[in-house]
């Protein structure tokens, strides 16, 4: 290691973050997700499954057991569900019904999400100045999947800030041992820690990008003698001292259900297959690069050039390692969604940010020239799908969208297109302020501008808002047939009743009150409603647009007579 790096990494081992670069990362946070936190309803699938959990602990009391209606939920561990239910319970005193609120179960997302800006710049400070980490923390703050992990209520935002963790202490194993010298105990048992936050949140996922990562970088460096660095025994023992507890009581508390759900269903059948029609071939998280990691594509393909060039320094190996392991476990898995790749991000926002940090190659060459216009092109196309947004989903499921967000969008555009320019010129930081601005303008326009008209996507949102008006003093839970999205249930609580038609109306026709009946359900609902002897009487209905199955939904609301019961005879 030169002299030159030895200074710009001093500080490797505290990654100190300047006041003024904390408070610009934080306003980005704000900015990019905090609108979508306060204003989105409940979003299906998982999102509400998480939160209606949770709401279900508080309840209950029950904060070792995860039950969802009258089941129980045993495919995640307990992380997440601690953490909000460690919210709500915060804000009872405060808020009335605090419970209700979905954005209370948001807050652990846009907290770790934040604390995943601040673990990377601690992260890219091992390797690089304060200036190189905090673009990497710009970076990815900025892209589409953090934003959006960031202020929904789930694993993946909480979980990808204890891989962070655990991967900034694993670099700097690796540099320690490149210099001869030993990570503090203290540090090293930390990352240890952090594996086993990781795995109380989202079980081994964590550890397979750890265990990818140093086999990578082991395999191509032909060294394994840094991972002695890591302490693995006390380390291991930090790990489980964290996990344990947790995973013996629910080993007791579900007589080992737990397991077998999670590990050998949930987890193996992802492994084994696509599950819930999740399944896609390799190649799936590369095509969605380009728009789950804008803007910072603006800056990818540039960075491959970096990445060969310093192939062979340590923390540049240690960056490739990481993503490309990532990449291709998580490509190999058949079961996929969009959200799985994230840990891989940091590395590659650590790689766009050194080369930004270049100011662009020193030799202009023309295969470069290629690189950044390749960039470009791909930066640009995804850009005008964001554009696109808010004149094609409106029109398809709800209203226009207001003329300020119109006016949004071009100024999106104007400052998309500026990147473009400069970037062409060779101008990477001026290029990054650019497209930095055309993510901020295009977030808050999609949220606060978009997402509210399209009243035909909140389906259970408006249902809710059915049965409020609809609905007598006393009457009994809701009873849905047809439809029955985990929005529903958080919607109108754990109480209500999923069932077939003909199961909806034995239900209603013994307890009375309101019924949600979809079209598909009607039949068998009505005629068993008759044969009971029961009358149901239509009072509302809805259309809108199911997008967890990709279906078109009417819907009717009905008031259900109840049954009289027959008396007994009186005696003699």
């Amino acid at each position: 290691m030169t002299s030159t790096t030895a200074e710009r990494v001093a500080d490797r081992w505290t990654g100190r973050l300047s006041g003024w670069r904390l408070w610009s990362l934080l306003a980005i946070a704000i900015v990019a997700w905090l609108p979508g936190l306060l204003t989105l309803p409940a979003l299906d699938r998982d999102e509400s499954r998480f939160a209606q959990a949770s709401r279900q602990m508080v309840e209950t009391g029950d904060y070792i057991d995860i039950r969802l209606g009258n089941a129980p939920r045993y495919n995640k561990p307990i992380g997440i569900y601690w953490l909000q239910a460690a919210v709500v319970d915060a804000a009872t005193p405060f808020v009335r019904n605090a419970q209700d609120f979905i954005a209370l179960y948001r807050v652990p997302s846009l907290v770790c999400g934040f604390l995943a800006l601040f673990l990377t710049f601690w992260c890219a400070r091992a390797l690089a100045s304060e200036q190189v980490a905090f673009i990497a923390a710009v970076l990815l703050g900025l892209t589409l999947l953090l934003a959006v992990e960031s202020e929904i209520a789930t694993t993946d935002a909480a979980l990808l800030a204890t891989i962070i963790a655990a991967q900034g202490v694993l670099l700097r194993v690796r540099l320690a041992y490149g210099e001869g010298r030993v990570l503090p105990v203290g540090l090293t048992l930390g990352g240890w820690v952090a594996l086993g936050a990781g795995v109380l949140i989202k079980g081994p996922v964590i550890a397979a990008v750890l265990l990818a990562t140093a086999i990578a970088l082991s395999v191509w460096e032909r060294d394994w003698r840094w991972l002695k660095g890591t302490r693995p025994v006390s380390g291991l023992a930090a790990a489980v001292a964290v996990a344990a507890p947790w995973a013996i009581a629910i080993g007791f508390a579900s007589h080992g259900a737990f397991y077998e759900q999670s590990l050998g269903h949930d987890f193996a059948a992802k492994i084994a297959g696509g599950q819930e029609s999740h399944g896609s071939p390799p190649g799936y998280y590369l095509a969605l690069l380009s728009l789950t990691f804008w803007p910072a594509t603006l800056f990818l393909i540039p960075s491959l050039d970096l990445a060969v060039r310093k192939r062979n320094e340590p923390s540049v190996r240690f960056l490739i390692a990481w993503a490309a392991s990532t990449f291709v476990m998580f490509e190999l898995v058949p079961t996929k969604l969009p959200h799985y790749i994230l840990p891989a991000y940091p590395a590659l926002a650590m790689l766009a940010a050194l080369w930004i940090a270049e100011g662009g190659p020193v030799v202009d060459l023309r295969w470069q020239r290629i690189l950044r216009t390749a960039a470009c092109a791909q930066f640009a196309l995804a850009t005008v799908a964001f554009a696109a947004v808010p004149f094609v989903l409106p029109a398809r499921f709800g209203a226009m969208a207001p003329s300020w967000a119109l006016l949004g969008t071009g100024l999106e555009i104007v400052a998309a297109g500026t990147g473009v320019l400069l970037m062409l010129r060779g101008q990477a930081r001026a290029a990054l302020a650019a497209a930095g601005a055309s993510a901020l303008i295009c977030y808050p326009v999609l949220i606060l501008g978009v997402a509210p008209q399209l009243s035909a996507l909140w389906i259970s949102e408006r249902v809710a808002t059915l049965v409020a008006r609809d609905a007598r003093p006393g009457d009994p839970p809701l009873v849905a047939a047809g439809y029955g999205e985990p929005s529903l249930l958080f919607e109108l609580g754990g109480a209500t009743r999923l069932a077939t038609g003909a199961g909806a109306a034995n239900i209603a026709a013994a307890q009375g009150g309101v019924a949600l009946i979809e079209d598909g359900e009607r039949g068998a609902f009505l005629a068993r409603i008759s044969e009971l002897g029961a009358i149901a009487s239509p009072v509302d209905q809805l259309s809108g647009f199911d997008y967890s199955s990709g279906h078109k939904e009417h819907m009717t609301l009905y008031r259900v007579s109840q049954v009289p019961q027959e008396e007994d005879p009186p005696g003699d």
